[in-house]
């Protein structure tokens, strides 16, 4: 047994044999064969608004956008790749950071505006804050009881 450390498959990831069913690569050019375990989010209710506290490590502010449209708010988070052109620091054997780009997107309801929602970016965390807009009361029914 290989130490985790080396990850799932690492003959294949050394040697470049592709694996079934992970025929294309490309979509998960960001974090390899472990994307679908990223960008994951708490959401928290309180009385009067909802915390969101969304993970996204190794990224800086500057790489993350906030899109708020049709009801749908939409965290997009994109790098490039980091390119070492110095080699003294020793012949590079196997590299994991890659260049892409992800997104996730919430659906908060159409009353929301983008000054509404509040964000904060700090150790690789995303916290956003979202008002609880009152949603619109239906008129009362007065029903009236028939005797017989």
């Amino acid at each position: 047994m290989l130490p985790s450390i080396f990850g799932e498959n690492l003959f294949d990831d050394w040697f470049g044999f592709p694996t079934f069913p992970d025929w294309h690569e490309t979509e998960r050019k960001l974090y390899g064969r472990h994307a679908a375990r990223e960008m994951k989010t708490d959401v928290r209710e309180h009385d009067d608004h909802y915390e969101l506290a969304i993970d996204l490590p190794g990224f800086h502010k500057d790489e993350i956008s906030l899109d708020l449209q049709n009801g749908y708010l939409t965290v997009r988070a994109a790098k490039g790749l980091d390119q070492e052109h110095n080699d003294k620091k020793g012949r590079v054997i196997r590299q994991e950071r890659y260049a892409g780009a992800m997104q996730r997107s919430f659906y908060v309801g159409d009353g929301l505006t983008a000054q509404d929602v509040k964000a904060k970016f700090e150790n690789g965390v995303l916290h956003l804050t979202l008002p609880k807009k009152e949603q619109p009361k239906l008129p009362e029914r007065n029903t009236i009881q028939i005797e017989g």
